[in-house]
């Protein structure tokens, strides 16, 4: 099994906790992050009438509802998940059955070129092994003067006490509470390991930066945890 595959695989597993153990090892404060990411967005937007938003590795759905909810008096006409894992699609369409999905890879999307307002994708760059293509692919589907909203967890470029003190917290106590609630202790080992073989802040601006994109925001949140990344397509398709 490729490594792609075999990260599905594990998200196919545990799909039904996911959200629970999201919540807990986060202590709630992705809620924060993901209306922060919407707000800016639509702020750099400046428009009331959005075609499409698209959400690329959606998971069970949160993503797409914070959309829906910050957008307030804009018009939205369609919400796009779009996901590798069955599983997870399967609970997001339970979840919120008025939003559309699509099983599809990140760096593959059966999307038609320059069709979406919005392209966001929430701690789930660090999961595409083949980045530098679905980079590519968001700026592809996005409309000329489209807005791409990445939320993921980065590594830093230096280490501080703070720095220690998370990563202990990431890779000890976070795989046995994350084991525990969600029965995958080997889903949550991954997590700190795939930030640790993630690329700093630096180096993902440098890879949007190369694939036509105009960093407009960049922010870091909880003592560095998660990082914001809002960029524009050009206006030329």
């Amino acid at each position: 099994m490729d490594k792609q595959k075999k990260i599905v695989t594990m998200f196919d597993d545990i799909a039904k906790k996911y959200d629970l153990a999201n919540r807990v090892l986060s202590f709630g404060t992705d809620i924060a992050w993901r209306k922060k990411a919407c707000d800016k967005a639509f702020e750099f937007y400046g428009k009331k009438d959005i075609e499409r938003v698209v959400d690329v590795a959606c998971g069970t759905g949160d993503m797409l509802n914070f959309w829906q909810r910050r957008a307030k008096d804009k018009d939205i006409k369609e919400f796009i998940g779009v996901d590798p894992s069955s599983k997870m699609l399967e609970i997001a369409k339970q979840k919120f059955p008025k939003f559309k999905y699509i099983q599809a890879f990140a760096q593959d999307l059966p999307l038609e070129s320059s069709s979406s307002d919005f392209l966001s994708i929430s701690y789930g760059i660090r999961n595409v092994v083949d980045r530098v293509d679905a980079i590519k692919e968001f700026h592809r589907v996005l409309k000329p003067n489209g807005v791409l909203v990445i939320l993921e967890f980065t590594k830093r470029d230096k280490k501080s006490v703070v720095d220690s003190a998370i990563e202990f917290y990431m890779k000890k106590v976070l795989p046995r509470v994350g084991g525990l609630i969600s029965g995958n202790k080997d889903a949550y080992e991954y997590l700190p390991n795939s930030i640790d073989n993630f690329l700093t802040t630096k180096k993902l601006i440098e890879e949007l930066k190369e694939s036509g994109f105009e960093i407009l925001y960049n922010r870091a949140f909880s003592m560095g945890i998660c990082t914001l990344f809002i960029a524009k397509k050009g206006d030329k398709k």
